[in-house]
């Protein structure tokens, strides 16, 4: 079998037609059991954040504010500028500061904020124009936040595997967050109280800090480093 040799020259790697897929799911949940824990729970995390304020602010406006369903639209347009603001401006700093203090901060910062801002709704003290920035500037964070949920899953597991690996962190992290989230808060709105929405906000921000601390506890410290270098490849077969 022919070897080749690694970007850096120190790892070879075995030529094959394919790598089992048994062998790439081993090297998601036995080789790297930390690393899975962590991957679930930023996915699982943001997952749960985005659906509960994004996916159910139409309702909130309606139910809460009184704002017609049709000019919902424009209260949704700005989280589209905080969502796109967020990564761009943020995301160099994630290789310049690092991925651990940087996904661990912008999570927490979220959760936070989440937590400030629920309040803020819960005793009526912003309308709907204020509780939209309000959402912005969290988004802001936010999205670069899920986006290092992406960037962590990707680049934290054998190359053979990454492809496998987001595909598998997106779908479980989706059915943990996704699907419970949008059902919870359904429900939490439906029954018209400020109070009880704000319960449903409050575990979501619970959510992003337990993510921010488990990032800083087991976080895989990938910036400027080859990737070979993060997760030795499934068909290395020596230095």
């Amino acid at each position: 079998m022919a070897r080749l040799a690694a970007a850096e020259g120190r790892i070879r790697l075995a030529t094959s037609s394919h790598t089992p897929l048994v062998r790439m799911v081993l090297a998601i949940i036995r080789d790297y059991p930390q690393r899975t824990v962590l991957g679930l729970v930023l996915m699982g995390s943001q997952a749960f954040f985005y659906n509960a304020i994004f996916f159910t602010y139409a309702l909130v406006l309606t139910q809460f504010y009184g704002v017609p369903s049709s000019s919902v639209g424009w209260y949704i347009l700005p989280f589209a500028l905080g969502n796109f603001c967020g990564p761009l401006l943020l995301g160099p700093l994630f290789d310049r500061i690092g991925r651990k203090p940087m996904i661990a901060s912008t999570y927490a910062i979220s959760g936070v904020l989440l937590a400030v801002v629920g309040h803020l709704f819960n005793v009526g003290a912003v309308d709907a124009a204020q509780l939209t920035l309000c959402w912005t500037g969290i988004f802001f964070f936010a999205s670069a936040a899920a986006s290092a949920a992406y960037l962590t899953v990707s680049e934290s597991f054998p190359i053979e595997a990454r492809a496998l690996a987001i595909a598998f962190f997106y779908s479980v992290g989706t059915a943990l967050g996704g699907v419970v989230s949008p059902w919870l808060f359904g429900t939490l709105i439906g029954s018209g109280e400020r109070g009880t929405v704000f319960n449903g906000y409050l575990l979501g921000a619970g959510l992003m800090v337990a993510a921010a601390l488990t990032e800083l506890a087991i976080g895989v410290k990938a910036e400027r480093q080859p990737l070979e270098s993060v997760a030795r490849p499934i068909s290395a077969i020596g230095d």
